[in-house]
């Protein structure tokens, strides 16, 4: 497989915290990855880390074959946004990028071409203040598209935004990566992930969970069909039916849970009619990203929104 990064026992600490732990990962070239986890898994210092902005503890990372010990070898290759954009309000759109353009030795032309691939084309003459939070993002991607790069790192491209303003970025993600790049894209928005991504990378608390291709990793997604009586005295006869039918059930209380098994829905049915059980209601559940994350990791939902501080400061 040909790699967009590599990293080898990849380490970052602050004090006596570990931001990321012996971190080591192949990631392929092309496509949509993402990186998913917890605020404070360890998402940004991995980042932050692969674009030299900081160096690693210990281990070592390649990034487009350049060694992270020797980042000016490949940065020139490489887009990044990294949190909130910031431009000078007053500016208009093409302004910000044209100072930026001339900080890198690039041409004036290349700013109204990433202003074209981003949408933003009509809009160029009009102040970054007036600006939608979707566009400042759209601008940022702009941004960091203006060296052409075979590589963009985006930093949750899409906090902040509304449904519609997720939407867009996602299909901006998918056409620039249609144009023969990788695009890394950090969130803890899992749904999103999920449907922008090709290839998923899981961490928790700095350690790699998973990484590898978004279907492989649904593939440990079971469907399950929960089963509620109408009379919570009939559940453990439901619940002795099914297991003896061959399924896998939990009881979860009020409803009884069938794992894994499709046409569960019909079987149930079926059995609990021939018992003279009344069902209140049959739902057929397909596990999401979220809830294989969750159940990968045994994190909780509230868990899935907390963060790790060091002195005050978030570990992301």
């Amino acid at each position: 497989m040909e790699t967009s990064v590599s990293t080898q026992a990849l380490r970052r600490e602050f004090g006596k915290v570990t931001a990321v732990s012996d971190l080591s990962l192949d990631l392929p070239r092309g496509g949509v990855i993402g990186l998913v986890g917890p605020n404070g898994s360890g998402k940004s210092t991995a980042i932050r880390m692969l674009l030299g902005l900081i160096r690693p503890t210990s281990g070592t990372a390649e990034v487009l074959d350049g060694s992270i010990a020797n980042p000016s070898g490949y940065v020139a290759r490489v887009g990044a946004l990294i949190e909130n954009p910031a431009f000078i309000p007053t500016l208009s759109a093409r302004s910000n990028l044209r100072s930026l353009a001339r900080l890198r030795g690039l041409p004036n032309d290349r700013v109204d071409q990433v202003l074209e691939i981003v949408g933003l084309k009509g809009r160029e003459r009009d102040a970054v203040k007036t600006f939608s939070l979707g566009m400042k993002q759209r601008l940022g991607i702009a941004a960091a598209l203006l060296p052409d790069p075979d590589l963009l790192i985006l930093d949750e491209p899409t906090n902040g935004l509304d449904p519609a303003g997720i939407v867009e970025i996602r299909a901006l993600l998918r056409r620039l990566a249609s144009e023969d790049r990788t695009v890394i894209v950090s969130s803890h928005l899992l749904a999103e992930i999920e449907a922008a991504c090709d290839h998923i990378v899981v961490i928790r608390f700095g350690e790699l969970m998973f990484s590898g291709p978004t279907g492989e990793l649904m593939a440990q997604a079971s469907p399950h069909t929960d089963v509620r009586p109408e009379h919570e005295f009939d559940r453990p006869t439901l619940i002795a039916l099914l297991q003896g039918a061959g399924y896998e059930v939990r009881d979860l209380g009020s409803d009884v849970r069938i794992i894994g098994e499709p046409g569960a829905a019909a079987s149930a049915n079926r059995l609990a009619a021939s018992a003279g059980i009344t069902l209140a209601s049959i739902v057929v559940v397909q596990e999401t990203l979220e809830s294989v994350f969750l159940m990968m990791t045994g994190e909780s939902d509230t868990a899935l929104a907390q963060d790790r501080t060091i002195a005050g400061k978030e570990v992301a």
